[in-house]
């Protein structure tokens, strides 16, 4: 089996958008994700890492780690905040562009977009259970592609950074069908993020994220890995819970404690050619009991077994 490289994320630490509480230093969650084992990190919320690129390239250096991406989201239906949203990825892409060069010498970093999520009620309220008569117009699927493809040119033309998409429960690109969407109309690639697909299909079948990787294979351009507790998953539904409330409450679990079976997603993802980075996120909620530097240990170890690697 080829080797894949694994990475983890400040939210698997509690740095999360839009959600507060206690954060850990940033040196100190840096130490803890390569004590744990992992060879790469994500930048989290633009300013918890540093934002002087030389302070940022000192830490990542010293540490042996490679920066794979930034996430950035955008109120991408709304076409005023389209503006905010190409300066907020460009400021962000500059500094990933700042120290791309350090790491792995075959991984540039991605800006990752996405709809920002949780601010439309309903797609707040009805996360992981989206009907189709809850999803866009053609035209406001026209704005949502015009947003994309300006941010898009933007970074590219300003930074050469790459931009992916990165579809999000509670956001207006949630379904397999919504993900679709983005995909026929635009050329961006895909972060396949596990979790997500998987809630966000509003099925208790995890064998639909597979068939997800099969379905939107040759788009897929960069991998995050989420386990989801399909008892919890369940109850969110039938109870009518909010995506904060299921999050809160531990719809992301550890991996190898949930529903998604990992080894099969990881030789599929191999047979379909893919060569990335393959990054954890638990997204650990400040206040709950989880420690974050043992559960992402954990989440290593099982890797470890998995894989070999």
């Amino acid at each position: 089996m080829e080797r894949l490289r694994f990475g983890n994320a400040p939210c698997s630490w509690g740095i999360i958008e839009g959600i507060s509480g206690d954060r850990l230093p940033y040196y100190q969650m840096l130490d803890e994700l390569v004590e744990a084992g992992y060879e790469g990190t994500e930048l989290g919320d633009y300013g918890y890492l540093p934002t002087d690129p030389e302070v940022l390239r000192a830490e990542l250096d010293r540490r042996g780690l490679t920066l794979l991406g930034a996430f950035v989201m955008v109120a991408l239906t709304n076409p005023h905040a389209h503006r905010e949203g190409i300066q907020q990825a460009v400021r962000t892409a500059t500094l990933l562009a700042q120290v791309a060069d350090i790491g792995d010498p075959h991984w540039r970093p991605l800006l990752i977009l996405s709809d920002a999520h949780s601010f439309a009620p309903v797609r707040l309220t009805y996360a992981g259970r989206i009907r189709p008569e809850m999803s866009l117009t053609k035209e406001e699927w026209n704005i949502v592609t015009q947003g994309i493809k300006q941010i898009v040119q933007a970074v590219r033309e300003t930074t050469g950074i790459e931009t992916v998409f990165h579809p999000h429960c509670a956001s207006y690109v949630e379904t397999p069908d919504e993900i679709a969407q983005v995909l026929g109309r635009t050329e961006i690639g895909l972060v396949f993020d596990t979790g997500h697909y998987f809630y966000g299909s509003g099925g208790l079948d995890a064998s639909i994220v597979l068939e997800g990787v099969e379905r939107f294979g040759p788009r897929i351009r960069y991998v995050h890995l989420k386990d989801v507790d399909p008892t919890l998953a369940a109850r969110a539904r039938s109870e009518g819970w909010d995506y904060q409330k299921a999050v809160r409450s531990g719809l992301f679990c550890e991996l190898g404690k949930g529903a998604i079976e990992f080894g099969a997603l990881i030789q599929t993802l191999l047979r379909l050619g893919y060569h990335g980075w393959i990054t954890v996120e638990q997204d650990v909620v400040p206040g709950t009991p989880i420690i974050p530097r043992e559960s992402a240990w954990r989440s290593r170890e099982y890797l470890r077994k998995l894989t070999g690697w």
